[in-house]
């Protein structure tokens, strides 16, 4: 099986020689951990880690569906919080994107993220076809 990279036009990718958003083996994908960043570079939903959970759950299902599958094959979520206070409002984002069977999920509680602005860094990995 040949490794291949998955775009979105509906998602800012990185510059080239950093990362990759998303990629493919197969059946499997992975999904880069995303902050709510725009196009532009500023944050969505500042001081609002709801928002930011929903962005970030709204462009790994753009690269979810880019890979050709949907957010029930989602099999495991890493979500990463600068406070862990913001767990409530962070999962009911994502309950907007998820119903049933939850993927596996890690709920990490972390001193920063690489913008200082980001509360929330969300990302996963899954199997297409494997979800109802």
């Amino acid at each position: 099986m040949k490794m291949q990279r998955v775009y979105s036009d509906k998602v800012a990718e990185p510059p080239p020689g950093l990362w990759s958003n998303c990629k493919r083996i197969g059946d499997w994908f992975w999904v880069s951990g995303f902050i709510a960043l725009d196009k532009d570079n500023n944050i969505v939903g500042p001081n609002d880690p709801g928002a930011q959970a929903h962005y970030i759950f709204s462009n790994i299902k753009h690269y979810v569906e880019a890979a050709g599958g949907k957010m029930s094959d989602v099999v495991k979520l890493n979500i990463y919080l600068t406070d862990m206070r913001h767990r409530p409002p962070v999962l009911e984002a994502r309950r907007k994107f998820f119903t049933g069977d939850f993927p596996c999920s890690t709920l990490v509680g972390v001193t920063s993220l690489f913008d200082t602005r980001a509360l929330v860094e969300i990302d996963c990995s899954g199997h297409i076809g494997a979800g109802v």
